[in-house]
């Protein structure tokens, strides 16, 4: 049942991350840029943990995948807020 759960993660995670870059292409607003490799890091995290499997004491490794991902999406609304909007 894990296995499957982690397959669902993996599956919405990529599509998140397809949604986002699709908004990408019709707004070029980078914003969803960092947001699609947000979700795409997090998909890969999960596709890690349901090939390696592993126990409890090591997941934290896999774990900077994430926090690396919510940094991403931290420095995405910084760069958003940070823009100089035109006249």
């Amino acid at each position: 049942m894990n296995l499957f759960l982690t397959g669902a993660l993996w599956v919405s995670s990529m599509i998140a991350g397809l949604v986002f870059l699709r908004y990408w292409k019709i707004s070029r607003d980078r914003l969803f840029v960092y947001f699609c490799l947000a979700f795409w890091v997090m998909a890969l995290q999960w596709l890690l943990m349901a090939i390696v499997e592993p126990p409890d004491e090591e997941r934290h490794y896999f774990f900077l995948m994430r926090l690396a991902a919510f940094l991403l999406i931290i420095v995405g609304i910084v760069d958003k807020n940070r823009r100089v909007s035109g006249p």
